[in-house]
């Protein structure tokens, strides 16, 4: 196909549904996913902060929790903001450019969060089965060169998904039955066949996801041997605890995204609106209980967000 025809059939914006069949409860709606946002945006700065300030926090696990942060503020500033521009204003516009970026900030850093936690698994691997090495294998500069090598292979997989899919004609409509420029939502006002794009990203993500996921269930494997023979039930625990916080991590993200992604592809004549509320909260919920999990799981995370907690009420109480 040629590239004027191409930009002749275009449209230059989209318009997104919303919730379909679900308009007239948008405002109703749109309130709990204002709320995940709000508690979104504190949670996960809160962690950054602490982790950035607080010297205790300066090693590879708490570098990790803190990208884990980031990639919760820009799955949630990608999608909430235009999402309740949609429930609140009826501001249904994107353009189609800006679809395409949401889109693919959306699954880069979907690609990107499995691999940070599947460098956490191995960082507490390493941790509990090597501990003596652990300090020489695992840095701090290594930790952010994993998250870096995360970052790379997510933008690398997902930039051909783009390409194909900015290069389709769109001339079946411009309203993307959605609260965001999801993937098969767009891909279906195509003119052109999609299919290659669909087993493309279905290929990537099962690859990605099943090689990263064989990994983590290695390495907590690993991991449950090795706490099984440590000497104090203490320490038993105490590794116990750390793990399980990434565990439910690790769960809440896996079991999401694959729900959300195979019921966007097979929806097993599932209502429209419940297979986007389901999409909707897999991007939003998720980045609200992670920092939560970790304030009450982690001891240190806890005490440096109340030690920064402090520092800022003593700022405001001697600005008076």
């Amino acid at each position: 196909m040629s590239t004027p025809n191409q930009s002749n059939t275009n449209p230059r914006t989209f318009f997104l549904m919303g919730i379909p069949d679900l308009e007239a409860l948008h405002v109703w709606i749109s309130i709990p996913f204002c709320i995940t946002y709000i508690m979104a945006l504190l949670g996960n700065s809160l962690v950054l902060l602490a982790v950035s300030l607080d010297k205790s926090l300066h090693e590879p696990m708490y570098y990790f929790i803190a990208m884990l942060a980031i990639i919760d503020l820009i799955f949630s500033t990608a999608v909430v903001p235009k999402m309740l521009s949609v429930f609140w204003l009826g501001s249904r516009e994107i353009g189609f450019e800006a679809c395409f970026i949401q889109m693919f900030f959306i699954h880069t850093f979907t690609a990107v969060e499995s691999g940070v936690l599947l460098a956490m698994s191995l960082d507490r691997y390493m941790a509990i089965c090597s501990p003596l090495r652990y300090s020489a294998l695992l840095t701090g500069a290594r930790a952010i060169q994993m998250g870096l090598l995360s970052l790379a292979r997510g933008a690398a997989a997902m930039a051909p998904l783009m390409c194909f899919l900015t290069r389709l004609p769109y001339c079946r409509g411009r309203v993307v039955p959605h609260s965001y420029c999801e993937h098969m939502a767009v891909a279906g006002l195509a003119c052109a066949d999609p299919a290659p794009g669909h087993r493309y990203s279905l290929a990537v993500a099962t690859l990605l996801v099943g090689t990263d996921s064989v990994f983590i269930t290695f390495s907590y494997s690993m991991i449950l041997r090795a706490v099984g023979k440590l000497p104090s039930q203490e320490a038993r625990v105490k590794a116990l605890t750390t793990c399980g916080s990434h565990v439910f991590v690790i769960l809440t993200f896996y079991i999401g995204g694959l729900l959300s992604m195979y019921l966007e592809m097979f929806p097993f004549d599932l209502a429209p609106h419940i297979q986007v509320l389901v999409a909707d909260m897999y991007l939003t919920v998720p980045p609200m209980l992670n920092p939560l999990i970790y304030g009450i799981k982690v001891k240190q995370i806890q005490e440096g967000i109340l030690k920064l907690l402090g520092q800022l009420a003593g700022l405001g109480l001697t600005s008076y």
